[in-house]
């Protein structure tokens, strides 16, 4: 689900962020050109057994080199960082968002260093993209879709409507020459519109996720998606009624938005499972987005009004953010939050079967949606994982090496050498209890490494 309109920047004053003397142009002495941290726990984000009491040598922005302590010669000219007892991982990586100016400060400071953008306005999410990679922002690297494409009338403004097959083929091209990453499609959009935007998406090598509504998920796979966005479509692919899902679909947003929850209600396990296990055959990454499905099936309860994360948004989002509009908009009431709620189990039971089956999850958000928090909300989002029935190193991966193959950028998301220097210090170890990726002590970005409560967004 996209974002709503963009606050204008209120920049962090780097002068202000306690830069830990460590990179070049943060005052280091101007013989050192390399940090090496040391004494950490290295989780690489491959999926190997973490290796303890290591030593991480950065240099130019890239790791050179990860070695176990004991016998190891650290560079004269490193800055030496004394992390013993520290967990490092790589920097995580939201698999759906929606990337806001005001919040990039923020996604630091949660350990979020890329985000896959999956809509916004075209121009300015295109240009912000751009600015925030030439470094002079403290600013997760930025993946994105440009502006998503639906057939009319499109469900956001913003988006772009192609009627045809003709269209379609133009709208592709068009994010090709604007150097979109990939493309995004959403609700509206049929299997008739889909097979002629996935074979040009193809021809510029453009990977394509969606926001299913009018197509299910197998027939979805089948044409050639890659990824399928908040296990949308896979209820209909389990129905053996999937029109009265369509239905719903065409005559709105919301009204397909809560037919395809109440679906998961009475969807049968077993039609589940086979599901699951062609988007896994098909090669297929799913974003369940479950702190969306979660968030959204508690906005009935004050205390959501009050979370803890929600002290990382300014005022001005929150009261953009309106709750009562939203669900008064959408036509929630007890009976659709008690059906939301009843849908979380079956939800968690596809995403084993996916992953039993040897499916890819990548974590994501939808943040800044209502009540998701930019970067926080990742969190919350591995926690959801592990309760549905993830180990905590394959939650890791989720937002790590699965979110870096689904972008195709093998330089992010994983500890070694050669990759970009993107960490994150935790102060616990995540794999005793997932909910330790919330103990962020130090965020490296692009090789330099700053403090996280002096990247924390303040309002």
């Amino acid at each position: 689900m996209p974002m709503g309109s963009r606050q204008h920047p209120t920049r962090l004053a780097l002068a202000a962020l306690t830069c830990t003397v460590l990179a070049a142009g943060c005052g280091g002495p101007a013989e050192k050109d390399r940090i090496a941290l040391v004494g950490v726990n290295v989780i690489s984000g491959a999926g190997d057994a973490p290796l303890r009491d290591a030593v991480i040598v950065v240099r130019g922005g890239k790791i050179e080199q990860v070695a176990p302590r004991e016998g190891f010669k650290i560079p004269r000219s490193a800055e030496q960082v004394d992390a013993t007892g520290k967990w490092v991982i790589p920097g995580l990586i939201d698999g759906h968002g929606h990337v806001e100016r005001w919040a990039l400060g923020t996604y630091i400071s949660a350990g979020v260093t890329t985000v896959r953008d999956m809509h916004g306005k075209q121009d300015s999410i295109l240009a912000l993209r751009e600015e925030v990679s030439l470094g002079g922002e403290v600013a997760p690297r930025i993946y994105s879709a440009g502006a998503m494409l639906d057939a009319p009338p499109t469900t956001y403004l913003d988006a772009t409507p192609i009627s045809n097959g003709t269209e379609a083929r133009r709208a592709v091209d068009a994010l090709a020459v604007a150097g979109a990453d990939y493309i995004k499609v959403y609700t509206r959009i049929t299997p008739e519109l889909l097979k002629p935007l996935l074979d040009e998406a193809a021809t510029f090598n453009l990977r394509t996720g969606a926001h299913l509504g009018l197509t299910d998920a197998v027939t979805a796979a089948r044409l050639g998606i890659r990824s399928v966005e908040h296990m949308s479509g896979v209820v209909e692919a389990a129905s053996t009624t999937p029109q009265k899902f369509y239905a719903e679909h065409k005559a709105g947003f919301f009204r397909g938005w809560n037919a395809f929850e109440a679906g998961w209600v009475t969807a049968d396990s077993a039609a589940l499972t086979r599901v699951a296990g062609v988007l896994a055959e098909q090669r297929v990454a799913v974003v369940p987005t479950l702190v969306l499905h979660e968030t959204f099936s508690r906005l009935d309860d004050p205390a959501i009004l009050t979370q803890p994360d929600l002290r990382h948004v300014p005022q001005s989002v929150r009261d953009r953010w309106n709750v009562p509009d939203l669900k008064a908009r959408a036509g929630w009431g007890e009976a659709e939050f008690a059906t939301f709620r009843a849908a979380r189990p079956n939800q968690d039971l596809f995403l084993r079967a996916y992953r039993a089956a040897g499916g890819r999850v990548i974590a994501g958000t939808d943040a800044a949606n209502q009540m998701l928090v930019p970067g926080w909300s990742l969190h919350s989002e591995l926690e959801l994982l592990v309760h549905a029935g993830l180990t905590p190193m394959d939650a890791l991966m989720t937002a790590t090496h699965n979110t870096a193959q689904l972008l195709g950028a093998d330089s992010i998301g994983m500890i070694a050498p050669g990759k970009v220097a993107d960490l994150v210090v935790l102060g616990a170890n995540p794999l005793d209890d997932i909910r330790n990726t919330r103990t962020v002590e130090q965020v490296m970005i692009r090789g330099q490494l700053y403090r996280a409560d002096s990247l924390a967004a303040r309002h």
